[in-house]
C-alpha cells in the first residue's frame, strides 16, 4: 500500500523547471572542487560553513564532481541535494547502484546535522541505515535528497532523509547517527 499521492502534471512540470532553475543557479556559484582545509571548518558554525560552500567561498567537495550532484537548500536543521541518475552509475541488474542513492542520502543527513553545529565542532558519521523502495534508472530525472534533523544532543546528531523526485515519488529513506566531537586544536 503506498501513502504517495496523485499528482498533476502540471504541477511536477513547474516543479522540474524549478529545480533544474536551482541546480543552473547553484552550479554557477559554485567554485571548483578542492580540499578545505580544516582551519575553514572550524572558522564558523556549521551553517555557515556551508553556505559559504554554496556560495562559492570554499571549493565545492569532490565528490559532488565525482558524482554530478550539488547541494540546493541549506538551512538549520536541514538539508537538500539534487543529482540526476545517469547510466554510468549502473549496476549488473540494469538499475541505478544503491552507492548512489546511500551517497547523497548520507550527504544530505550528515550535512543536516552539520548544519546545527557551533563554531568550532565537526561531526562523523557513526551510523547510516538506507531503506531502498523503488529502483531508480536514468530515465526518472532529477532526485533530491531531503534531510532533516531529528534531535542534537552535546555529543550526538540523529537526522532522517528521503529521496524524491519532482512528482514526490520516494527511492529511499535513510537515517543517520553522527557524532558530535570538539575539532582539534590548531584547526581554528
Amino acid at each position: 500500500m503506498s501513502a504517495e499521492r496523485p499528482v498533476d502534471a502540471a504541477d511536477v512540470e513547474a516543479r522540474l523547471e524549478l529545480w533544474l532553475a536551482r541546480e543552473r543557479e547553484v552550479r554557477l556559484l559554485m567554485a571548483p572542487a578542492g580540499k578545505i582545509p580544516a582551519a575553514e571548518l572550524a572558522r564558523t558554525s556549521g551553517l555557515q560553513f556551508l553556505e559559504r560552500i554554496g556560495r562559492g567561498e570554499l571549493p565545492s567537495a569532490p565528490i559532488f564532481q565525482a558524482l554530478d550532484f550539488v547541494p540546493v537548500e541549506a538551512e538549520r536543521g536541514r538539508m537538500v541535494f539534487q543529482g540526476t541518475p545517469k547510466p554510468d552509475y549502473y549496476n549488473p541488474i540494469g538499475t541505478v547502484h544503491g552507492g548512489y542513492i546511500a551517497t547523497l542520502l548520507d550527504s544530505a543527513v550528515g550535512c543536516a546535522v552539520h548544519t546545527m553545529l557551533e563554531r568550532g565542532f565537526g561531526y562523523t558519521t557513526l551510523e547510516l541505515k538506507v531503506n531502498y523502495v523503488r529502483a531508480l534508472t536514468d530515465k526518472t530525472g532529477p532526485v533530491r535528497a531531503e534531510a532533516h534533523v531529528v534531535n542534537v544532543s552535546r555529543q550526538i546528531g540523529v537526522a532522517q532523509g528521503r529521496l524524491v523526485d519532482v512528482a514526490g515519488r520516494m527511492y529511499a529513506w535513510a537515517s543517520t547517527t553522527c557524532l558530535i566531537f570538539p575539532l582539534p586544536p590548531g584547526t581554528a
